[in-house]
C-alpha cells in the first residue's frame, strides 16, 4: 500500500488509472468528498472521473469482496482523499491488500489547516508499505516550497471550525478556501492576499516623515 500526499495529487491519481487501464487493467476508484460532488474524482485541470465515493461507515474490504465474487475484475484499487477516512477504513484497505493481494494506492494530504495530522493520515503514514512525497512541489506565494494548508474565509487565514470542510483554491471574497503555504507564512498567517494588504498599507512602509519632509 502506497500513501502518497502532496498538493496534485488528484492529477496523480488520474494519470495512475489512465496508464493502468490502457494497459487493459481494471482499477476500482474511491473518493471522498471530492470538490467536483459524490462519486466523483476531479482535478484542477478539469479531469473528472467516476469513482465510488467512500462515505461514513463505507467497508473498503467488504465492497471489493461482494464486487470479486460477483465475478467482477479488479487489479488494482486508488483511493483518493484517504485523509477523511476513518482509522478502521486504512486498516480495511491493508487487509485488502495482504488478503486480496491487490495494490492499492491511497492520496492525501497529512496535515489539516491547524497544522495536525488527520486521523486518516496518520493510520495510513503507520500501515503504509511505501510513503511517497510528490515531486511537484507546491510553492508558497512567496516562493518557498510550501507544506502547510490554510484555510481562508475571504482571503484571510481562519484557524478555528471543524476539521473537514470542502473547499477550493479559487473562492470569491467571504467564502471558504484553501491556500498553501510555507511554514513561516502559516505561523504569521500571512495569505497572499494578507502580504498584498499589507504591501499597500502605508503603516509598514519604511518611510521617514521627517526625512521625507526635509
Amino acid at each position: 500500500m502506497a500513501a502518497l500526499p502532496g498538493g496534485v495529487k488528484n492529477s496523480l491519481a488520474l494519470q495512475i488509472e489512465h496508464n493502468r487501464s490502457a494497459r487493459g487493467l481494471q482499477g476500482m476508484i474511491f473518493t471522498r468528498d471530492d470538490r467536483a460532488g459524490a462519486g466523483k474524482l476531479s482535478s484542477r485541470l478539469g479531469l473528472v472521473t467516476d469513482a465510488v465515493e467512500a462515505a461514513d461507515g463505507f467497508d473498503f474490504y467488504a465492497h471489493l469482496v461482494a464486487h470479486l465474487s460477483k465475478g467482477g475484475r479488479c487489479d488494482y484499487v486508488i483511493a483518493d482523499e484517504a485523509q477523511f477516512l476513518a482509522p478502521e477504513q486504512i486498516d480495511q484497505l491493508a487487509r485488502v491488500v495482504d488478503d486480496l493481494e491487490l495494490d492499492v494506492f491511497a492520496f492525501g494530504i497529512t496535515t489539516d489547516f491547524r497544522s495536525k495530522l488527520f486521523p486518516g493520515s496518520q493510520r495510513l503514514v503507520e500501515l503504509a508499505d511505501r510513503v511517497e512525497v510528490l515531486q511537484v512541489e507546491a510553492l508558497c506565494w512567496c516562493g518557498a516550497r510550501a507544506t502547510h494548508n490554510a484555510r481562508t474565509i475571504g482571503g484571510r487565514m481562519v484557524v478555528e471550525g471543524a476539521q473537514v470542510v470542502v473547499g477550493d483554491v479559487n473562492q470569491a471574497a467571504d467564502e471558504i478556501g484553501y491556500e498553501v503555504l510555507c511554514r513561516r507564512h502559516h505561523r504569521r498567517r500571512m495569505t497572499a492576499a494578507a502580504a498584498r494588504a499589507a504591501a499597500l498599507s502605508p503603516d509598514v512602509l519604511p518611510v521617514d516623515a521627517e526625512a521625507a519632509r526635509g
